[in-house]
């Protein structure tokens, strides 16, 4: 475990570092960035790991996978649904995880908003966009975004904090600098603060083009 506990504690540090020298070149506060620790392919150990080393933001894609740890961590943490979410499967997600940062359809956020208007709570949520029109890609296109923001305004139980999205896996992370800039560009013009965009492979691009939250696995873990 203490191998474990040192290589993790050197990859954050490592990134930790990277996010730093990004936002320095961009003018950007560092602390203005947020670190969601994508654990969906790890063990409860590692995240016990990274709550240790400070940690407080995790990313899962599965409710299966992720209510066990959510339930055995101790410390207080912060859990994101990052993955794509089934209708089925939004009452179970409403009461495990704290946000749903990928909100790829109308279907769901209407689904959500009945959901936790059932549990009483405020469900803070990030809008997917497919800024590079992949058919791979889940989300709204930057051309259908504003009547979706607009309907989502009328929901009463989630609440709207910002854009996500998933640029091509390239080796160059230089390409999809304007995937990026393209978001931003979105999240300014309809005043959302939050911007999640960039993984382990091009984060420090993100950063750059204004990313406040970073989804990074490989790179922790590694």
């Amino acid at each position: 475990m203490d191998v474990l506990h040192d290589r993790i504690r050197m990859n954050l540090a490592a990134i930790q570092k990277r996010i730093t020298e990004a936002a320095n070149r961009a003018q950007r506060p560092p602390d203005s960035i947020r670190l969601i620790a994508v654990t969906k392919t790890v063990s409860l150990a590692e995240v016990r790991i990274l709550l240790d080393l400070g940690i407080r933001d995790f990313g899962e894609n599965r409710v299966e996978d992720a209510r066990g740890k959510i339930e055995a961590a101790a410390a207080p943490a912060t859990w994101h649904m990052i993955g794509s979410v089934q209708r089925r499967k939004t009452r179970d997600v409403v009461a495990l995880f704290d946000c749903v940062d990928s909100v790829d359809r109308l279907e769901l956020a209407e689904a959500l908003d009945q959901r936790a208007g059932e549990a009483g709570k405020i469900m803070p949520v990030l809008v997917e966009v497919n800024v590079s029109g992949e058919e791979t890609k889940h989300g709204f296109t930057p051309e259908t975004i504003e009547s979706a923001l607009h309907r989502m305004a009328q929901l009463r139980y989630i609440q709207v904090q910002g854009l996500m999205t998933m640029a091509p896996l390239v080796d160059n992370p230089e390409i999809v600098r304007p995937v990026f800039a393209r978001l931003r560009e979105l999240a300014d013009r309809f005043g959302l603060p939050e911007r999640s965009m960039g993984m382990s492979n091009d984060f420090e691009v993100a950063v750059e083009e204004g990313a406040t939250q970073v989804r990074i696995g490989t790179a922790l873990f590694v």
